[in-house]
């Protein structure tokens, strides 16, 4: 599936849909080069989540925790600055066998024997300084659902 974004409420518009459809034990790998939208993304999630926190990136800190609605968490990574993923691998792992949780990753590559087939992969390709493409692909039935209701 491929969507046209047009600007940073565009992006937020959207990710705030598709936070409205998400459940618990759903994985979201986002793929993007530095300054593509996946933060503006991830916020636009958590307002679909019901949670109000101001949703940062997580480059230094590699992970964040928010609670949204009905005890949902969504735990954002982002490994671009991990050279080793180590310890954070078991964790991640943890997190997403977790059914409260919708898992945000950001910069996978070094975690992508950890992440399980049944995930939705959002591919951000810049266009113009404002407009961007998103190309969604999912692997096993959740994500394929939530694919469907997009």
């Amino acid at each position: 599936m491929n969507i046209q974004i047009t600007g940073v409420k565009d992006m937020t518009d959207f990710g705030a849909r598709l936070g409205g459809l998400l459940v618990g034990g759903v994985i979201i790998e986002l793929v993007g080069d530095v300054g593509a939208g996946k933060t503006t993304l991830a916020k636009g999630i958590a307002l679909g989540l019901g949670i109000d926190e101001d949703v940062q990136s997580p480059s230094f800190t590699i992970s964040r925790v928010y609670t949204g609605r009905e005890g949902l968490r969504m735990a954002h990574y982002d490994f671009y600055r991990l050279n080793d993923p180590g310890i954070m691998k078991a964790e991640l792992a943890e997190v997403v066998a977790d059914p409260q949780t919708i898992t945000l990753i950001e910069w996978a590559e070094l975690v992508g024997d950890t992440l399980p087939a049944d995930r939705l992969t959002i591919r951000i390709t810049p266009i113009t300084e404002t407009e961007r493409q998103l190309d969604i692909t999912s692997g096993g039935s959740r994500a394929q659902w939530v694919e469907k209701q997009l």
